[in-house]
């Protein structure tokens, strides 16, 4: 039996979730409290966020995939020294790589990686930083969508629920090329991918202090 974390996305309702203690704000560093079995609010609309007050029921929450939604499609960007994965279905847009490598991850640019244009050490590197498992690498023959990183539950500033270190998310198909080590989980109801973040709370000024 696993001992990771366990969400179970409840029909046009909250994310059911066992196994998290603590979760960190990574807007301000504080520590909520979570312990035994929680239901934290994924409708946006909770006036006691991270945690479900019942709002789903009043304010339309569905919990179904759109239908416009970015496609579920993994896409292959062959370098020299390696291949890099990306499923734009499940990202985020926290914007991890583009901050961090430039050269290969172009924002507004078509194509948009460049799969050449650092080591593949150092694009390893800016990979691992994805925390929504839509970037992923070959190297020498070797796939990896998961690694070892730091075990933490917490939630985005005005953003997604964020978990690392595995997860074990019930009754939901995963993406193709997704991880089950890193994910990003919307809590601000406008995702078209859901359970899954796919970066709508940029567009809908999601804010978490709001009821």
């Amino acid at each position: 039996m696993s001992d990771r974390p366990k969400i179970t996305p409840a029909e046009n309702g909250p994310l059911l979730v066992e196994g998290v203690a603590t979760m960190t704000s990574y807007g301000d560093g504080s520590i909520v409290e979570v312990g035994g079995k929680k239901a934290l609010c994924r409708c946006g609309g909770s006036a006691n966020k991270p945690f479900c007050d019942g709002t789903h029921a009043t304010n339309g929450f569905q919990s179904a995939r759109g239908e416009g939604r970015t496609p579920d499609r993994l896409e292959r960007y062959e370098g020299k020294g390696i291949v890099i994965h990306d499923n734009r279905g499940i990202c985020s847009h926290a914007g991890h790589c583009t901050d961090a490598l430039n050269s290969v991850f172009k924002l507004g640019e078509e194509p948009w990686i460049d799969p050449d244009g650092a080591s593949a050490r150092e694009i390893k590197e800016a990979i691992e930083s994805c925390p929504s498992g839509a970037l992923g690498y070959t190297i020498e023959g070797d796939a990896q969508s998961e690694w070892s990183g730091p075990t933490a539950q917490a939630f985005a500033p005005n953003g997604p629920y964020v978990f690392t270190g595995g997860v074990d998310i019930e009754g939901v198909d995963l993406a193709e090329g997704a991880s089950r080590e890193h994910v990003t989980l919307c809590r601000c109801g406008a995702s078209q991918n859901k359970p899954f973040c796919d970066g709508s709370h940029w567009n809908h000024t999601f804010d978490e202090r709001a009821p």
